[in-house]
């Protein structure tokens, strides 16, 4: 049986030095949209999956590579977490984007940085982090070399210990946020998001599977439909 193709970005690119991948829906606008941020040692590829579900589902979504990281020519630091605002302006000027419907979707290193940015940006909405990792995590792995990026060392390690993601999980409400971990994880413990979701505010919802290991629910297609459909009905509910 041949399978069918998966379908192509509708776009390739660079905003303000980011190469991205973008998918529009099929559907009648005005869409909600979704930024995705890989995490260490990834790149926009990896999460293509995550990409065409939301397109499917009626989101445009953009997947970028990240300073350090698959096509970027620069190293990773600090200007990482002003990447996600940026990526998210491109999408608000789309015509057929909603605006006011823009959400951040991250993976390890990326929903540390999805959280940080739900915090602290006006443009975004709300928050999908998978397994984010912490920063005394992203810390260790810079100072051994366990993290496959290219990074200004001093710099990103300088800036992560001046920033709290438990102070940072609780200036996302009133936006909604979905921590989804896997209980398995052999680089951030479930545990970790357990006590985000403590310190977060509502709406907020946490789901830990059984099983499964660091990359397991990232592309768990049951989970990321689960994780979209929230969202979406969460986003519906405000004013």
């Amino acid at each position: 049986m041949r399978l069918p193709t998966p379908r192509q970005p509708d776009q390739r690119g660079s905003h303000d030095g980011r190469p991205y991948w973008l998918w529009l829906p099929e559907s009648e606008p005005p869409w909600p949209a979704m930024v995705v941020i890989h995490g260490a040692g990834s790149a926009k590829e990896n999460h293509a999956d995550f990409a065409r579900l939301c397109a499917a589902s009626g989101w445009a979504a953009v997947c970028f590579d990240q300073r350090g990281h698959g096509d970027s020519e620069d190293v990773m630091g600090p200007a990482a977490l002003g990447d996600v605002s940026r990526i998210a302006g491109m999408l608000a000027a789309i015509e057929g984007v909603d605006p006011g419907r823009i959400c951040v979707r991250g993976s390890s290193m990326g929903g540390y940085l999805a959280i940080h940015a739900a915090a602290t940006s006006d443009l975004v909405r709300g928050a999908i982090a998978i397994c984010p990792a912490t920063e005394e995590g992203l810390r260790r792995g810079l100072r051994s070399g366990e993290l496959e990026m290219r990074a200004d060392v001093g710099a990103l390690d300088a800036w992560l210990a001046e920033h709290d993601l438990r102070e940072a999980v609780r200036g996302v409400s009133p936006k909604p946020l979905i921590l989804l971990h896997a209980r398995g994880d052999e680089r951030v413990p479930y545990t970790e998001s357990e006590r985000l979701y403590a310190e977060a505010g509502e709406p907020r919802r946490l789901i830990v599977v059984p099983g499964g290991h660091h990359r397991s629910v990232q592309h768990d297609p049951e989970l990321q439909a689960v994780a979209l459909g929230w969202l979406e009905r969460e986003l519906d509910r405000r004013p």
